[in-house]
């Protein structure tokens, strides 16, 4: 499809073809170096590509925008995937697409522009440095509407959007929706201790016993990342991954050979914080490390131990980020549970493109209510942060 300034956007179908250096330009690395943003390098996208948990049957078809200049260079992109189903989102429309099948039309195919089973908000309509981003997003978004033509799709949906992109997003009338999580901020604390003294005196008391009690029987923690990540703590950690799911009733998404991959190609981005009985592993999480965040992930463990999850997942996490320069952690998707423990609500952004103008009119009134209790939701978490009142 013709663009703008002898720009030219391209649907492609994997990364495989797609030099990484290109790619990562776009996402905002500077000449050799990474992303800001750790999920939408090539490297992890292409790992999710090349272990099979999107593409073939998984209902994720990869279907990526590409721009290029008149040279033919590389000058922005966006992750998009062509979706059979709405799992491994995190963003739920699934009542939208029954009441369009009730009404008697398809929701499926749709389009989704997002990073696969991943709740870190990052750039998603991405436009190499020194390129005027609106124009370019602009472009990217007259792909995403050809392909939702082509294939027939009822809708176009972008999830965990940065502000500025969101903006881009209702400039061409997409629904945005508001939702919200719990990231920590390093407030100039310093050191965890730091940390615990900007907190109430009841929730520092209780942090600290949570920490003691987590390692009371014997447990320790390391920190692995880059080369210090082994085969044998991917398959430690993928134990632990699987139980996790398997206790939750849910399918996961990911499989061993994407770890695997994952420290082939970014080990230096990752930090495995594991706890130890010994010299076995028992516990553990998976950070991947940003410019300047720490993004927690994935839990599990193999043994039961009170607040180890807490320690492993927020307290290791925080000491990994104050040691290390990281500004700001995010965990990911649900948990009230993370406010008592420094964790404020943050909100995130989604965006929505609906062809069925009975649907869209119907979802265009839920939003503005849904829109109205996150907001007020918000104001209630702030008002019970556990920090000391000034």
């Amino acid at each position: 499809m013709s663009a703008a300034a002898g720009w030219t956007v391209e649907t492609v179908r994997g990364l495989a073809d797609i030099p990484a250096a290109a790619w990562d330009a776009c996402a905002g690395a500077e000449p050799g170096g990474v992303p800001p943003n750790p999920f939408v390098s090539h490297a992890f996208l292409h790992a999710l590509e090349q272990a099979g948990c999107v593409g073939g049957r998984s209902g994720w078809a990869p279907a990526h925008q590409i721009m290029r200049g008149a040279d033919g260079s590389l000058i922005a992109a966006a992750p998009a995937y062509v979706k059979s189903h709405s799992l491994g989102e995190y963003v739920f429309d699934h009542a939208w697409a029954e009441a369009l099948e009730r009404a008697g039309g398809q929701y499926y195919p749709k389009i989704q522009v997002a990073v696969p089973f991943t709740p870190a908000s990052g750039p998603r309509l991405m436009v190499r440095s020194g390129l005027a981003p609106l124009p370019a997003r602009m472009a990217l978004l007259d792909g995403l509407e050809a392909l939702r033509a082509r294939i027939g799709g009822s809708s176009i949906h972008a999830t965990f959007l940065p502000e500025d992109e969101a903006e881009s997003f209702a400039a061409r009338d997409y629904l945005l929706r508001s939702d919200r999580q719990f990231h920590w901020t390093d407030e100039n604390f310093g050191s965890f201790e730091g940390f615990l003294a900007a907190l109430s005196s009841r929730k520092r008391k209780m942090i600290r016993r949570e920490r003691k009690e987590a390692l009371a029987s014997g447990l320790t923690v390391r920190w692995l990342t880059g080369a210090a990540i082994t085969e044998a703590d991917w398959d430690a950690f993928f134990a632990f991954y699987m139980n996790t799911g398997s206790r939750k009733w849910g399918r996961p998404y990911l499989n061993r050979r994407f770890f695997s991959l994952i420290g082939q190609s970014m080990a230096e981005r990752i930090v495995l914080i594991l706890a130890c009985r010994g010299e076995r592993p028992v516990a553990g999480a998976i950070n991947f490390i940003g410019r300047d965040a720490l993004f927690g992930r994935n839990w599990g463990a193999i043994e039961e131990q009170p607040f180890l999850h807490f320690e492993i997942c927020y307290y290791q996490a925080m000491d990994f980020a104050l040691a290390h320069g990281l500004k700001r952690i995010e965990a990911g998707a649900q948990g009230e549970h993370k406010l008592m423990r420094g964790y404020r609500p943050v909100l995130t952004r989604s965006a929505h493109a609906l062809v069925h103008q009975g649907l869209r009119r119907a979802v265009a009134d839920y939003l503005r209510r849904e829109q109205d209790h996150i907001a007020a939701e918000k104001i209630e978490l702030d008002n019970l942060a556990p920090f000391r009142r000034a």
